[in-house]
């Protein structure tokens, strides 16, 4: 028998916003919040208390998941598991987002990148419907790609970084150095938002049309 009264809570955990939101079994969002990314305990603390509330107004939760910046210690194994990890983020290495939200929240739970999530969603509701393998890409504060798989998000014990691959450089277009603390030019460190503004000088929105960024 179909559960008409089926609750999905859902968390998009990026560095700037927490983006917290109820839905229904159809993807019907039926409450949502933005929390800034500030503090963990107080991000955090506003996040638990918005599906508390939630709870308590509309019921129990039937699962819940985070697709969050990173990186993430997803081997199910690790004794971080659940965690963010090294992250540039200030304050933020080494939270523990599942058991936060396991304290709280009786549900079955799952955690993935946010790039992950993101290619989910295509695949249940955007361009990529009808498909079973495609990669979502972001270009933003960085570079992130999520991977589907025979209907699969790719991941497990680690996830695909492919933001740094490195690739070849435009013939006379070398003195850039990037900005990757890693790897210096590889795709993120030359492309990502703060790159085209280290190297050009403004955000890359304010660029004209026909400049070579």
């Amino acid at each position: 028998m179909q559960n008409d009264n089926l609750l999905l809570g859902g968390i998009e955990a990026g560095g700037t916003k927490f983006l917290c939101g109820i839905a229904d079994r159809n993807g019907r969002i039926i409450r949502q919040q933005r929390i800034a990314t500030i503090i963990p305990g107080d991000t955090l603390g506003e996040a638990s208390a918005f599906f508390e509330q939630a709870e308590l107004d509309l019921g129990r939760l039937s699962a819940f998941s985070i697709g969050s910046f990173g990186p993430l210690s997803l081997n199910p194994v690790a004794q971080d598991y659940g965690s963010i990890t090294s992250t540039p983020k200030a304050g933020w290495q080494d939270v523990d987002l599942l058991g936060h939200f396991a304290r709280t929240i009786d549900a079955p739970m799952a955690l993935d990148t946010d790039v992950n999530c993101a290619a989910v969603g295509e695949k249940l509701f955007g361009s990529g419907q009808g498909l079973d393998t495609f990669c979502y890409v972001t270009v933003g504060t960085g570079i992130g790609v999520g991977l589907l798989i025979d209907g699969a998000p790719h991941g497990g014990a680690n996830h695909p970084e492919a933001g740094h691959i490195r690739l070849p450089r435009a013939a006379g277009d070398e003195l850039f150095a990037g900005i990757c603390p890693f790897h210096g030019d590889c795709l993120e460190g030359l492309a990502c938002g703060p790159a085209m503004r280290a190297r050009w000088g403004v955000p890359a929105e304010q660029l004209p049309p026909d400049h070579p960024g």
